[in-house]
């Protein structure tokens, strides 16, 4: 669950099946507050324009729709007699688009197709903040993807690094405990080369932090410790040595992290992890 501020208005977001659904509960309260919020969902979805978007929306995006149901209730949209609601139509339509939630974030949800539409025919204004303060929340979603993303790409290259210790450096029938300590003396072989310490020092130094000393890199580090990772890996399969490796290592780190000092688009990545 996401919340954005439009004019003023907190609207909530969930998500359902992947998708975005906004709650239309909280765009019909921008218009006239929350006591005619229901009045005015149901006086709009009970318009024949109304049914035919979503309508089509449906047949669109939902295998399950019940067509005749539709069908029916587009025959009836504009009699004075004709009442719909979201549940309702829900139920009998077996829709996708509209989802009604109780609870604490209870209320009507759709759609983001639905919502824009829903907004455009209650505020046309409204509707343009709308969009904009949604692809904002996305934007900031996309960067936070990103992040995430560089972070787990230093976890994948580790496990190529570890593989390759494992086979080229770890001798036959050795008890767990010696693997562990070859691989925590490997791991700390790129901690000194680009951090100058190694990670026990680290957390021994910084008690309080509750990450590891990777989980502290910034983006500069993280991209650097990527590309040492291969490196170290592609050096044990060549059968170098450790000493010969940890000052080869610190030599690449020394270099390429003033390469990336002086790179404009990582900078950008920096502000970005630090958002």
């Amino acid at each position: 669950m996401a919340k954005i501020k439009v004019l003023e208005q907190d609207i909530t977001i969930i998500q359902q099946n992947k998708e975005d659904y906004i709650s239309l509960t909280d765009i019909a309260n921008s218009k006239d507050g929350e006591q005619r919020a229901a009045d005015i969902i149901k006086n709009w979805i009970r318009n024949r324009g109304t049914l035919e978007f979503i309508g089509t929306w449906e047949k669109m995006y939902n295998f399950d729709f019940k067509v005749v149901e539709f069908d029916h209730f587009k025959m009836s949209a504009g009699l004075p007699s004709f009442v719909l609601s979201p549940g309702k139509w829900i139920e009998k339509t077996n829709a996708k688009g509209l989802i009604v939630k109780a609870g604490r974030y209870g209320g009507t949800y759709v759609h983001k197709d639905i919502a824009f539409e829903f907004a455009s025919a209650i505020n046309p204004v409204f509707k343009l903040y709308l969009i904009k303060e949604f692809q904002r929340l996305k934007e900031e979603e996309l960067r936070q993807l990103g992040w995430d993303i560089k972070r787990n790409l230093t976890k994948i290259n580790y496990r190529i690094h570890t593989n390759a210790i494992k086979e080229n450096l770890i001798p036959k029938s050795l008890i767990p405990q010696q693997i562990s300590f070859i691989y925590a003396s490997e791991a700390d072989v790129l901690n000194v080369a680009l951090f100058g310490t190694t990670a026990k020092q680290w957390r021994d130094n910084n008690p309080k932090n509750k990450g590891n000393i990777r989980d502290e890199a910034n983006v500069y580090q993280l991209v650097c410790l990527a590309n040492l990772e291969s490196l170290n890996a592609h050096l044990v399969s060549e059968g170098m040595s450790q000493s010969t490796r940890i000052v080869k290592l610190n030599q690449v780190a020394i270099s390429q992290i003033q390469i990336l000092l002086k790179d404009k688009n990582i900078k950008k990545l920096d502000l970005i992890g630090s958002d």
